[in-house]
């Protein structure tokens, strides 16, 4: 399953303040958001659901082939 990126806004000194006083406690702020958004998924989705869908996604992971090792352009190669 793919992600999804989330966007919110928040007063800017704020949110200042918060990354400054977090990093003091050396608490990161996109993982405890992380963390909190799981919480409220665990919370409000039936246990049912959370089953059927993390079934879901192992499967899809034990199916996805594995993608090969491309060499971009320009890297750099040995001429024998």
């Amino acid at each position: 399953m793919k992600n999804t990126t989330l966007t919110m806004s928040f007063n800017t000194e704020r949110l200042d303040a918060l990354t400054y006083h977090m990093g003091k406690k050396e608490a990161d702020l996109q993982e405890e958001l992380k963390d909190y958004l799981q919480k409220l998924y665990e919370k409000y989705v039936p246990q049912a659901t959370r089953e059927y869908l993390d079934d879901r996604i192992a499967r899809e992971e034990t199916a996805r082939p594995s993608r090969p090792n491309r060499q971009r352009n320009g890297a750099s190669q040995t001429a024998e």
